[in-house]
Formats: structure tokens, sequence, C-alpha cells
């Protein structure tokens, strides 16, 4: 008897031994994405991403062995909807949720995530997500406060520029930004002229654009959503308006040539990401994404697909799956593009959750965003 029992004994050891991690359940991942409404060129682009990443990283074998199974919803661009959709993947026990990409929802929804213990990577900018001491956020873009700086330099040094004129967006993002940027200019001795605010999803923007023009300012600082920029791109151009025109991130982004066309010819915009920088990582990626997706990624497709592999290389150096373990080690974490293409860039993250990382300055040509300047994280200033 006490033979058959060792021996049984060694069996069923034998058996859990055999229990490999690809046998174990997937690794759950929950995007919550504008793929309607005012943001959905943004959240569509953020959650094919980070899809393009799963699936590489699948390919690959996975997190520790285990396969990601990433799930999107669509917020609708609707911050109430996007704070439901945060509760429907706290139920289903996700290990990582991520976005929204718009400031206004991420804003709401990530008190479920943060009362939950779950980390949340978000693709919105205002300065306002990290300064709530929410340890569970973390940004996949510069907050306003990291980026506006770098803007008025240029605006004031490289355009020389005494006073300007500011077109921007009347939500979370925009004010945000707008309230920034004038805080910045100040300090540099530039004066707003002209103060203009219009509407998510403005569709006329001839009024905003005759007051500009009447400012006379010596630059115009426009700051707004996708087609909203594109929209006031194409005025500008109709009434005629000569002056350096500026924006942060969205103005030369992919989509927004796409829609102004010719009218994007000119502008200039300091972007944290680009699919046309030099590094050879980026190029590579825009080059599979294109051939996924049948179409260019803009700044929100590399937001996704590189705080993906965050999640990956992360989670693989804490080598287990702990939510409350992985927000831990994420402040003042440190990632490479040497040792993790994936990641696109090398980036830090300090206590806020907040990243910081080289970024460009990008001005469109015949139709193209080029490159014009590389510049250095803000730490090393």
């Amino acid at each position: 008897m006490k033979r058959f029992v060792a021996a049984l004994a060694a069996l069923l050891g034998l058996g859990f031994a055999a229990i490999t991690p690809a046998q174990q359940p997937p690794i759950k991942i929950a995007g919550l994405v504008e793929l309607s409404g005012t943001g959905a060129t943004s959240g569509t682009n953020f959650d094919n991403g980070v899809k393009l990443a799963v699936k590489e990283i699948n390919a690959a074998g996975g997190i520790l062995g285990r396969k990601v199974e990433y799930s999107s919803a669509d917020t609708q661009s609707n911050p109430q909807i996007a704070k439901a959709l945060a509760q429907k993947a706290v139920d289903d026990n996700v290990y990582v949720v991520m976005g929204p990409v718009f400031s206004g929802s991420i804003i709401v929804s990530m008190a479920e995530t943060r009362k939950a213990e779950i980390p949340n990577f978000t693709g919105g900018e205002a300065a306002s997500i990290t300064q709530q001491s929410n340890p569970y956020i973390f940004r996949t873009s510069f907050t306003q406060t990291t980026a506006m700086p770098k803007v008025a330099r240029y605006i004031a040094n490289d355009l020389k520029a005494k006073n300007v004129a500011i077109i921007w967006v009347n939500n979370d993002f925009g004010k945000g930004g707008r309230d920034t940027m004038v805080k910045e200019l100040e300090k540099l001795g530039v004066k707003v002229v002209a103060d203009i605010s219009t509407d998510p999803g403005q569709v006329d923007f001839s009024g905003a654009v005759l007051k500009a023009k009447q400012a006379n300012a010596d630059a115009l600082f426009v700051y707004s959503n996708e087609e909203e920029s594109a929209r006031a791109l194409r005025e500008l151009r109709k009434q005629a308006y000569n002056k350096p025109i500026v924006g942060e991130t969205v103005l030369t982004s992919q989509k927004v040539i796409e829609l102004a066309g010719d009218s994007a010819n000119g502008a200039v915009a300091h972007v944290g990401l680009t699919a046309d920088a030099p590094q050879p990582q980026i190029k590579a990626f825009d080059q599979k994404f294109q051939a996924e997706y049948k179409s260019r990624g803009d700044h929100n497709a590399l937001k996704g697909y590189s705080a993906m592999y965050i999640v990956k290389v992360m989670t693989e150096k804490l080598g287990k799956v702990d939510p409350k373990a992985f927000a831990a080690a994420m402040h003042g974490a440190k990632f490479t593009v040497k040792d993790n293409p994936g990641v696109l860039l090398d980036v830090t993250f300090d206590n806020n959750g907040d990243l910081d990382r080289e970024s460009f300055m990008t001005k469109v040509v015949n139709g193209k965003q080029e490159v014009i300047a590389t510049l250095p994280p803000a730490s090393a200033k």
C-alpha cells in the first residue's frame, strides 16, 4: 500500500509539473477606445496599435509563455460610457486597461480602475490626469506640462514671435493645453492677443479664422482634435492666412494631412511620436502597420503599440502577472530600445505616471510630415 501511495503521489506530481505556462489562462487586456464619435480617428489608431503589438507578442510566445487576450470596447467618445466600460473591465478581472485616449473620458473612467487597483494606460494629454495622485495611471504621451514648453520655446526663439493668436477646442484636452500654453508663453514674454475657443466637432471655422486674422499676431497656435484641426487648416488657406501656424501633436498628424490636403502644407508641430521619425525601430513599425491595416499609423497607433510592449517588458521583469506589483514597479521605471525594440524610444516614467523621452519638431511639406528637429528628453535639459 505504501508503494502504491508513493507511486500515485509521484504520478500526480508529474502531472502538475507538466502544466506549462501556455496551458494557463490567457492574460486579459481590455481596451476602452473611441471607435466612434469625435474621437474615432484617435481611438481606432490607438486600438490598432495595441492589436498589432498583441499579434506580435503572441506570435513570439506571449508574456511569460501565456497568450495575451485583448478585447476592445467602444466608448463612443462619451465619458460616461467609458466609465461603464471600465467597470465591466474590472468585473472581467483584466490585468491592464488600455485607454481611453480622450482626456475627458479617462478622467472619469480611471476612478474605476484605480479602485480596483488595475494599471491603466492612457493616450490623454490633459495635465490634470496625472495630478490626482493615482498610482495606477500611466501615460503613453507627454503631459501638456512637458510638451507645451517645447512649443512655446519654438514660437519665441525660432519664430521670434512677440504675440500669438490661439484657436483651441473647448474640452478637457483643449482647455488644459490652452491654459498651459498661455502660462509658458507668458514666461517667455510672448503675449496672447486672440484667445479663440471652438466647440468639439465644430464644422464651420470661418469665424474663428477671421478673428485670428484680425488679431494680426506674429503666429497662430492651433490646438484641437484631428477633424477640427483639418477644418481649421482648410479655412486658414481659404482666407489666405499667411502667418506661421503651429500646433502640438495633432496638427501635423497623418489623419489631419489626409483630411486637410494641401492646406496642411507649412504647418509645424511638436510631436512626441511620429511614424516619420528617423529611428529604425519606428520605421519598422510603420512598415508593419501599413502591411496590417493598409494605412499609415499616426501618433496614437504608436502610443498603443509601445504601451503594450511596456506591459510585456515589465511583466516579464517581474516574473509574474500581478497588477499591484506592476503599477508599483512602473514608477521610476526605464525602458530602452536596445533591450526592447518594441518600446520604440528609450522612455522613463516618474512617480506620477508621466513619461519622458525624445520628441520631434515636424513640418508638413508637399503633403508629408517631415521631422525638422529631434529634441532631447526634458530631463536632459
